[in-house]
């Protein structure tokens, strides 16, 4: 075996059997701490709360190192067993390029999808069944697959036509163009898809509550954000879990709540987590992460375009037909194996992101109190697991660990943070 391909495959099997050993770490982790309920938490969850959080996050770990195993071995087998073969009769077919493109990827797309449903199925209707969070009858969960397929087979098609036409047309600059070109959809669906494509899953209608959108509205213009409606989602269809997010470019925002969020919370709570959200435009994080993430994709997808102009690739991995698409998928094999040792560092800035809005959110309310009782409702009620290993929040968690979070919220008042 060439010593370049053992080298990859023994890294990729490090980063497989690390990220299995930081799940048994965790797990055993939250057995050895987590059976006594802490003081921040005393009143709110009690001893079978705490097993049923403990079983319910023992039974997803379980089940995802079985999705786990079984992706990694298809996948392995995929790109050294099937891959050769797939790429010679795509070719074979004597297809224009773009055509032939589309072809290679899209099929790869429904293979995984079909390869995922067992899966999907099992965690929807088992285990989110079992811990009372599924609310999605099977009906809604067919139409929300066929239409996920229908739309992201329209997107990824128009992605990778107007993909694969750069290439073609600017065969020595491509890459540039190719990245200009993401960066451009991306904002593209972030403006679109609030009002074409999350409308085709949800239905989204004003909220009945005067005085607690009032309330939204006084905080935001506090904020420097104008609210152009305030919506709720019907959320409830599909889950209990809840959520609240912002919409929009510019500071013109949409925002829109889970009706379980509203059912969940009173109005102090809601607006303490909508002062959250705010602090994350007023901070400019999402500007600094689009600048983060785009200047990575600038340097990638170069680095991407020199190593796709040789066939070193092809001869690596055994590929016998010269095709462009099959040093892509080798490339994308190698790319997590790369990024891997990196995710330490792009959640400590998500964290640090984090800590500044909790404190932006005390800055504007004055009320620590209510985003406190608003993280323990959402722990509660999404079963989180109280005590994860530190070395696991390290690769895992773009959020701070709940009990730092409330105890760091805790501090704000002490440390005398004014506030607006």
């Amino acid at each position: 075996m060439n010593t370049y391909l053992a080298l990859i495959i023994i890294a990729y099997l490090l980063v497989v059997i690390f990220g299995y050993w930081l799940d048994y770490l965790n797990l055993s982790h939250m057995k050895k701490h987590g059976s006594v309920v802490p003081p921040e938490f005393e009143g709110h969850i009690d001893q079978a709360l705490l097993s049923r959080t403990h079983e319910y996050n023992i039974e997803h770990t379980k089940f995802d190192f079985v999705q786990s195993v079984f992706n990694n071995v298809t996948f392995l087998f995929f790109i050294f067993v099937l891959l050769n073969f797939y790429n010679s009769w795509i070719v074979s077919l004597g297809l224009p390029f773009i055509l032939t493109g589309l072809m290679f990827f899209l099929f790869l797309t429904y293979a995984e999808t079909v390869i995922s449903m067992p899966f999907d199925l099992y965690g929807t209707f088992r285990i989110e069944n079992k811990y009372g969070f599924n609310t999605m009858t099977f009906k809604l969960w067919m139409a929300d697959t066929i239409k996920s397929l229908l739309i992201s087979t329209v997107l990824m098609g128009l992605v990778i036509s107007a993909g694969l036409l750069i290439i073609q047309k600017s065969p020595d600059l491509w890459w540039f163009w190719v990245w200009c070109f993401f960066l451009a959809f991306g904002i593209f669906m972030m403006y679109i898809s609030p009002y074409v494509i999350e409308p085709l899953f949800h239905k989204f209608t004003p909220i009945e509550n005067e005085e607690l959108e009032s309330g939204i509205r006084s905080l935001m213009q506090k904020v420097g954000i104008k609210v152009s409606r305030v919506f709720k989602m019907d959320a409830s269809k599909r889950t209990k879990h809840t959520n609240a997010y912002f919409t929009g470019i510019g500071k013109v925002k949409r925002i829109v709540l889970y009706d379980t969020l509203i059912e969940k919370m009173d109005r102090d709570e809601i607006l303490s987590v909508l002062a959250h959200e705010a602090g994350h435009w007023k901070k400019k994080h999402l500007l600094k992460g689009i600048i983060a993430s785009e200047t990575i994709a600038f340097v990638t997808i170069y680095i991407s375009y020199k190593i796709l102009q040789s066939d070193f690739l092809l001869r690596l991995f055994h590929i016998e037909q010269d095709s462009f698409f099959a040093k892509v998928v080798v490339l994308g094999f190698i790319g997590p194996i790369v990024s891997f040792p990196f995710s330490p560092v792009f959640n400590y800035f998500s964290r640090r992101h984090e800590n500044e809005a909790d404190a932006f959110s005390y800055e504007m309310t004055g009320n620590n109190q209510s985003m406190i009782t608003a993280l323990v409702k959402l722990s509660k009620d999404n079963l989180s697991n109280l005590h994860p290993h530190p070395l696991y929040a390290l690769f895992h968690y773009s959020h701070p660990p709940v009990l730092e979070r409330i105890r760091r919220i805790k501090g704000l008042k002490e440390a005398g943070i004014k506030t607006v």
